[in-house]
């Protein structure tokens, strides 16, 4: 069983984190959005999340970007991500994977999916202690 998690879903496209918002917050969990890759960067120094949604095609700093800069945080360093993006090739998937992503889900995407997929991963880790 998976515990309630803090999750960031990063996009820029307002209605697709409004439907990963809608899906998760009905499945139990608290989640916080953002639409590039700076914000998320923000939000995640300022309230961790147990797990991030990130798409790979943002303004400014890509997906891949804030990858890497979480791997290279101690802070940050073993934060779930899952890319969820509509880049379907193998090579973004593999370069995603490579920068420490868990999970890669190809847009579109069913939200029972979605949701399916977040609470195997929660599951399979040990619950954090509260901050």
């Amino acid at each position: 069983m998976f515990h309630a998690a803090k999750i960031l879903a990063v996009d820029d496209e307002p209605e697709l984190t409004q439907l990963m918002e809608f899906h998760l917050v009905r499945a139990g969990h608290e989640v916080t959005t953002a639409a590039n890759g700076w914000e998320a960067l923000d939000c995640i120094k300022r309230n961790r999340p147990d797990l991030i949604l990130l798409d790979l095609m943002l303004p400014d700093l890509d997906g891949f970007g804030v990858c890497e800069i979480l791997r290279r945080d101690p802070l940050t360093a073993t934060l779930p991500v899952i890319i969820v993006s509509a880049w379907a090739s193998a090579d973004s998937r593999n370069l995603g994977l490579e920068l420490g992503a868990l999970d890669y889900i190809t847009k579109p995407f069913s939200p029972h999916e979605l949701v399916t997929r977040v609470n195997q991963l929660l599951a399979a880790r040990p619950v954090r202690a509260a901050n």
